[in-house]
Parts: structure tokens; C-alpha cells; sequence
């Protein structure tokens, strides 16, 4: 009998919602976990008796449990914000229920002995950038001058100290957190990565405010999206430089630049996957840079990094169907 697939993740995730429709259509065990719909549409029970664990889930429409045991692989995908039965918790009662929630939920997740698309522990310790780029270079990756610091001087001696632009972009999150929050609540809308222009350098001491994040700017001739699943590798060559609107930031959706497939060098190819499996992950997105004169540059891995988007642009790459693939083998060899 085959084990069953659980995908853990959010109840708007697309990604999910179609690798769940491949797994479904061939047959393989599926159990979806939304996060933002837990506790409340779900029960879960953890048993230890006479030496022994059990553990089992099920949606609490369901009649029949989910013993964890049959779990062969899991997929964690996107977080999500607890919903409880009650919406009129007091404070200290919703802060409390989201704690036991939480410590509950990853004390039956921890105890599973199966195949991660990436366990939780790896993707805490992949997500670093100052990490990633020390890794990087010690791998053979050539890695942009950085600085991250909250001292206005340092990044005025860093800017002095380079020959070219520096640019300032996001550790953690380009749209600075405005999606933990209600549409009202947002006062920005996001910042990309953006050249440091004489404006900005005058207002310097807004850095004491916050760590900042600085970088070399690196001329680019394109840049490539390596996204690996499980053992298969998808590169993606992307033309920022077609448009100005991509030239800094190749993020902006709205430049209608060109995607296209891109057959890596047997040496890179191997050295992206083995930074990836560095960390014990089975997945990760990595962004590199094509300089003019054919050099490649490590920007940064992202260990549960979007792949739809690519795909969409190159549907030849099916990374829809490698993820199931991916999940469905890595559960028949547990």
C-alpha cells in the first residue's frame, strides 16, 4: 500500500493546489493540511503508552483518523496564521491557544521518520543570508562585497570602499512585511532591490533605525533561476537586461522580458545542488548572476522559493509534475 503524501501549507496556496490535483489524479494518498484553518477544522492525537508513540491527525468532518505512521513524505509549503473554533478569544486566551497550538502541532511533526520537502529545522538553518553567502563562497561561488549593519558610518565607508553602485535590498521579505497585515494597515507598498542613489546617502542615519542590507552592484549580462527538486534541476535564463524596469530587480512582473531554458555547465549544475543539499534540504530556488564577462555570482538560495511563475514562463520544465514525482518517491523509500 502506498504511504501517504502530506502537504502542509496554507488554504491560498496555488502551488499546493495543483501538486495536490497531480498526486489525486494518480492515486497517491493525500492529506492536506492548511494552517490557517488549525486547529479548528482539525483534531490531532499524541499517545505515548507502554514505551510506545501514536500519532494521528483527521479533519474534525471526518470519521476515520490518519495514523501518522503511514505518512511517507511531507511537503511544508507555506505558513498560515491559527484559526480556533472560538473568534472571541480575549488577548492573553489567543496568544496562549496559538503557543500550545503550535507546540502541540510540531511535537507530532518532529516525531516523523519520512521524506521532507524540507523538514522545518533545515529550512530555519538555510534561511540566513549572511550564512548563505559565507557557504557560498566556501563552495567555489563568487559572492558580492555585503554589508548588514545599523552603524550610518559603516555603510558610508563600505560605499567609500567600493568602485562601483552599491545597492540596499531586503533580508527577509521585499514587501516589509505587509503581508502579515490587513490591506489598511500598509503604509508601503514593497521595496525591490534598489540602486543607492546621493538622495538616499543623505538621509544615512534612517539606518540606525533598522539593519540594513548592502551589496556590490553587479553588472549582469542575464540572470539564472536554478530551481532543484528532489534530483532534478531546472535553469532558467531570464533577460533582466531587455528592460530597465528588471535591469536592477528582475522581480517586476509587469516587464514582459523573456524567460527561457538553460542548459548549466555540468560544474555548476553540480555545485547548485550540492549547496542545496548542504543544508538537508530536498528543494531550493537559487539566484545567480551572469556577469558580462561570463562570471557567474551567487546572490542567495531560497529554500521554499516560488516555482509557478517559472514554470508558466517555461512549460516545458512540468515542475509541477517533478514536485509530485519527487514527493511520491521520496515516500516509497520510506
Amino acid at each position: 500500500m502506498s504511504k501517504t503524501i502530506l502537504i502542509i501549507t496554507n488554504s491560498q496556496d496555488l502551488h499546493a493546489d495543483l501538486v495536490a490535483a497531480r498526486l489525486t489524479a494518480g492515486g497517491h494518498p493525500l492529506f492536506r493540511l492548511d494552517l490557517d484553518r488549525f486547529p479548528r477544522d482539525f483534531q490531532t492525537c499524541q499517545r505515548h503508552a507502554g514505551g510506545a508513540l501514536h500519532n494521528k491527525i483527521r479533519r474534525r468532518s471526518d470519521e476515520h483518523w490518519l495514523d501518522l505512521a503511514e505518512v511517507g513524505a511531507v511537503w511544508i509549503r507555506k505558513p498560515g496564521e491559527f484559526t480556533f473554533l472560538s473568534d472571541e478569544l480575549a488577548p492573553q486566551e489567543l496568544a496562549y491557544a496559538r503557543q500550545e497550538a503550535e507546540h502541540a502541532l510540531f511535537s507530532l511533526l518532529y516525531t516523523l521518520d519520512c521524506y521532507w520537502v524540507s523538514h522545518p529545522l533545515a529550512l530555519r538553518g538555510a534561511q540566513w543570508k549572511g550564512e548563505q553567502l559565507k557557504r557560498a563562497a566556501r563552495m567555489g561561488f563568487l559572492v558580492p562585497d555585503s554589508l548588514t549593519t545599523n552603524a550610518p558610518d559603516e555603510v558610508l565607508a563600505f560605499k567609500h570602499d567600493l568602485a562601483g553602485d552599491m545597492i540596499f535590498k531586503s533580508l527577509s521579505d521585499p514587501m516589509l512585511a505587509g503581508g502579515e497585515l490587513e490591506p489598511e494597515q500598509r503604509s508601503n507598498g514593497g521595496l525591490g532591490t534598489t540602486i543607492v542613489d546621493d538622495d538616499m546617502l543623505g538621509n544615512v542615519e534612517a539606518v540606525g533605525q533598522l539593519h540594513c542590507h548592502f551589496q556590490r552592484y553587479i553588472p549582469k549580462q542575464y540572470e539564472l533561476r536554478v530551481t532543484v527538486i528532489g534530483e532534478r534541476v531546472f535553469a532558467a535564463k531570464i533577460h533582466s537586461q531587455d528592460d530597465a524596469r528588471t535591469a536592477v530587480d528582475s522581480r517586476d512582473m509587469s516587464a514582459p522580458i523573456r524567460y527561457e531554458a538553460a542548459q548549466l555547465p555540468d560544474e555548476l549544475r553540480r555545485r547548485c545542488v550540492a549547496f542545496v543539499r548542504s543544508y538537508d534540504l530536498h528543494y531550493g530556488a537559487l539566484d545567480l548572476i551572469v556577469t558580462p564577462g561570463g562570471e557567474v555570482v551567487f546572490l542567495e538560495n531560497n529554500p521554499a522559493g516560488q516555482f509557478l511563475y517559472i514554470e508558466q514562463l517555461i512549460p516545458e520544465f512540468k515542475m509541477i509534475d517533478a514536485m509530485a514525482e519527487t514527493l511520491v518517491e521520496g515516500a516509497l523509500c520510506h
